[in-house]
């Protein structure tokens, strides 16, 4: 009698223990999915901040106009083609809906200018002419060079030009010199008002702005 008591106490200890091994699974499975679900979301949400600040770089950055062919391209093309000349003057501007490189230069009797495509670096023109007497002998030469060393890029000085406006867009750059000193001048333009902000080209400090209604 008393091993058949034993026996199914046993049984029941067994059917207890039975119930609980079967009860925990399901609430470790459930724990489980609800883990696995906020990993997910979390997942979701840090993708999705990520898509969208990779979207805010992307359209601070467009808001800049970028040439395959930089300035420094430029004026590697001109002196590859004039190599004893110095320069005096570039200008980046748009013709027909293309943008160009105008870059002038002289030697001590010849002024020469060269057009070059700001996409293709293709040139499109190429001309010289002699220069008035009075610029002659250098005259020209030693007043209006240009001091290329360590110029700024047309996207850094363009940042310093929209920061100087409150809207806009950049149309115009052109690099040139006064006063001994070589600057850009970055022309933008918004509806009907143009501001031009001319800058240091070595070291970007914004030496006048002016604005045309």
């Amino acid at each position: 009698m008393k091993n058949k008591m034993i026996t199914m106490g046993l049984m029941t200890v067994a059917l207890l223990a039975t119930g609980c091994t079967t009860a925990n699974p399901v609430s470790s499975a459930n724990s489980s999915v609800a883990q696995t679900e906020s990993e997910t979301s979390t997942s979701n949400v840090q993708a999705s901040q990520s898509t969208t600040d990779s979207s805010v770089s992307t359209t601070s950055s467009d808001t800049l106009t970028s040439f395959k062919v930089t300035v420094a391209d430029a004026i590697q093309v001109y002196q590859g083609t004039f190599p004893d000349v110095d320069i005096t003057s570039i200008d980046l501007d748009s013709s027909m809906g293309n943008y160009y490189y105008d870059i002038e230069g002289v030697d001590d009797d010849t002024e020469y200018e060269l057009r070059i495509d700001a996409t293709t670096e293709e040139i499109k023109k190429n001309e010289k002419e002699t220069l008035d007497k009075e610029d002659q002998n250098g005259v020209k030469r030693k007043e209006d060079k240009l001091d290329l060393t360590d110029i700024l890029s047309v996207d850094e000085v363009t940042k310093i030009a929209v920061a100087e406006v409150s809207s806009g867009e950049p149309t115009d750059w052109e690099l040139d010199k006064e006063m001994g000193i070589t600057y850009w001048e970055v022309k933008v333009k918004d509806g009907k008002t143009e501001t031009q902000i001319k800058i240091n080209a070595q070291t970007g400090e914004v030496l006048e702005v002016e604005v045309d209604d």
